[in-house]
């Protein structure tokens, strides 16, 4: 793999070798020492930061349910006021 001057971008070299593929056991076997590479890479959080982390998404989860509650309260105000309340014009 060579560096293309004028993009930036990597690009296969003419005539360079082609790496050789891996059958189908050697891949899984791959694919599982990847995912414990990246396993090792997780930062556990701290209980403070945990509970922190908690707070901010269960006040999103309110603000959200009453933005979506005041929004049903509007549509239904304003249907009412379109189309009035019915069964109440013929008395």
């Amino acid at each position: 793999m060579t560096q293309d001057e004028a993009s930036g971008e990597l690009v296969a070299e003419r005539g360079a070798p082609r790496e050789k593929k891996l059958n189908f056991f050697a891949r899984i076997a791959l694919f599982i020492r990847q995912v414990f590479a990246e396993l090792r890479k997780v930062v556990t959080p701290t209980r403070q930061e945990l509970l922190k982390f908690t707070a901010v998404v269960l006040g999103f989860v309110v603000v959200m349910m009453a933005i979506v509650y005041g929004l049903d309260v509007l549509f239904v105000w304003i249907t009412t006021a379109v189309f009035g309340v019915p069964g109440t014009a013929g008395a």
